[in-house]
């Protein structure tokens, strides 16, 4: 009954050094990444320059200008200044909406990303629309509740930047779309 135990500590010595780097290879250096284990890396000439970082990001602030013209209606636009990546704008509009009696404010949004493609191009994907207020049920002493629900144009576009480009023409209007760098 001795060697039940014994042959336990047996097999988890022999599991164990099993497991474990031999001395001579914990003693090899790593390879950098893209060369095989245990390859040298490529010797620097003395007088190189050394190799090539990584270009530094340009900081450019971009002024994202949205216009509109509703059919008989006077020119609105917005202006938002940021930087590539994510940006949103919400505003409340002079005209609120009645329900029961009491006004509902409108708001109006503008949000989307903005990706520059190079110093010359870039990526924009725009939401340009309103939350609107609608009754969802009515209560017998006349109140109502309502609900929010946002409305306009969602789609991407690629610009040139300091160029307006007429995103939308019809019978509800026009709406142009201006970016430009600018550089800090």
């Amino acid at each position: 009954m001795k060697t039940f135990p014994l042959i336990l500590v047996a097999l988890f010595v022999a599991v164990a050094c099993q497991s474990q780097p031999t001395y001579q290879q914990s003693l090899q250096p790593l390879s950098p990444p893209g060369l095989p284990p245990g390859a040298n890396p490529p010797a620097r000439f003395p007088g190189a320059p050394p190799p090539e970082a990584a270009p530094i990001k340009e900081h450019v602030n971009y002024v994202i200008r949205v216009e509109w013209q509703e059919p008989k209606g006077d020119p609105k636009s917005l202006e938002v200044l940021t930087t590539d990546g994510h940006f949103e704008l919400d505003t409340i509009q002079k005209t609120p909406v009645k329900i029961n009696n009491n006004d509902i404010p409108t708001t109006l949004r503008f949000s989307g990303t903005l990706t520059p493609l190079d110093d010359e191009k870039g990526r924009v994907q725009l939401f340009l629309g309103r939350t609107v207020p609608y009754v969802t049920s009515s209560l017998p002493n006349g109140a109502s509740t309502y609900q929010q629900m946002n409305v306009g144009l969602d789609s991407t576009f690629l610009i040139r930047f300091g160029k307006a480009v007429v995103i939308q023409n019809d019978e509800s209007g026009q709406i142009t779309v201006l970016v430009k760098r600018v550089e800090i």
